[in-house]
């Protein structure tokens, strides 16, 4: 099934700058939907929780934990509590499910009430005919869409590129090539980086999608509306490869030479860069003037 692949050796589909975004727990680049309160007190001013497109379930827990004053992973042990709606594919695992939005919190919210009204949320976004329609024309079921539609927000480098990341997933998926997806090593190790090691894609995981075939068996993060509209509607290309060079430049191809050369410029970045921050360390370290110790 892979011999359509050439060997990988130390190339790399993706490496993404949003997932570091996504680490740091960005929120101000988010935008957020509102949504009605959790509880009919019209009097009662609540505080909001805002749930940034992209974070993986384990993220939107600690932070309904924090917003709800509670002891740390409270939320994660309300699911049997929450009773969330899910699809039966999820098996009761709300990835990719607990919608991106302004959720207004009062004194009465309990974790496995904001949790059900997350899920309540998402089925009511991914349920509109033109996202079923799209999955139908994908040949899809609407589980696996919300799982493509979560590695899209998990690789693409700004909003602009999703509908073309949707298309190399999607091409790949119809040639039967494995997608070699960075993001679902990432969320397999539970950690956000840029730097994939070759020992790192050879982990035994369902998903690890460089030695496995297909989808990964459930979402990796939780997707907002853009990506799911990327997912039903890829934008029409040839593309099997994509990496981004540098902040702002993402390079899409149907080639395997010119990927090469592409990535061969990234590390090339990469490697500035960590020479510059070693140097800005070292100017630290010494009480230098850090732009002194920089090397251009």
């Amino acid at each position: 099934m892979q011999t359509k692949t050439p060997r990988r050796g130390t190339i790399r589909l993706t490496r993404r700058g949003r997932i570091a975004l996504i680490a740091t727990g960005a929120v101000a680049a988010v935008t957020a939907v509102a949504v009605p309160l959790l509880l009919p007190d019209e009097e009662a001013r609540p505080e909001s929780l805002t749930i940034p497109e992209g974070w993986r379930t384990s993220q939107v827990y600690g932070a309904v934990d924090k917003a709800l004053g509670v002891p740390a992973g409270t939320t994660k042990k309300a699911l049997p509590q929450a009773k969330l709606k899910l699809p039966g594919a999820a098996r009761g695992n709300p990835e990719g499910y607990l919608f991106p939005a302004t959720y207004p919190i009062d004194k009465q919210s309990t974790p496995a009430s904001v949790l059900s009204y997350m899920v309540n949320t998402a089925t009511k976004k991914f349920g509109g005919n033109q996202v079923t329609a799209g999955a139908d024309r994908n040949t899809l079921n609407l589980y696996q869409t919300v799982t493509i539609a979560s590695m899209i927000e998990a690789e693409a480098g700004s909003k602009a590129d999703m509908g073309k990341v949707a298309r190399v997933i999607h091409n790949r998926l119809e040639q039967g090539m494995p997608l070699q997806m960075d993001s679902t090593i990432n969320y397999a190790l539970k950690r956000s980086t840029l730097s994939t090691r070759d020992s790192d894609t050879q982990i035994n995981s369902p998903y690890n999608t460089y030695t496995r075939m297909g989808l990964p068996p459930t979402p990796i993060s939780n997707p907002g509306e853009e990506a799911m509209r990327a997912a039903t509607n890829p934008t029409p290309g040839n593309w099997l490869y994509f990496v981004t060079v540098k902040p702002g430049d993402t390079r899409f191809t149907a080639s395997f030479e010119e990927q090469q050369k592409n990535v061969a410029e990234f590390n090339k970045n990469q490697s500035k860069n960590k020479s510059k921050n070693q140097g800005e360390d070292k100017g630290e370290d010494k009480g230098e003037d850090k732009d002194a110790a920089v090397t251009p």
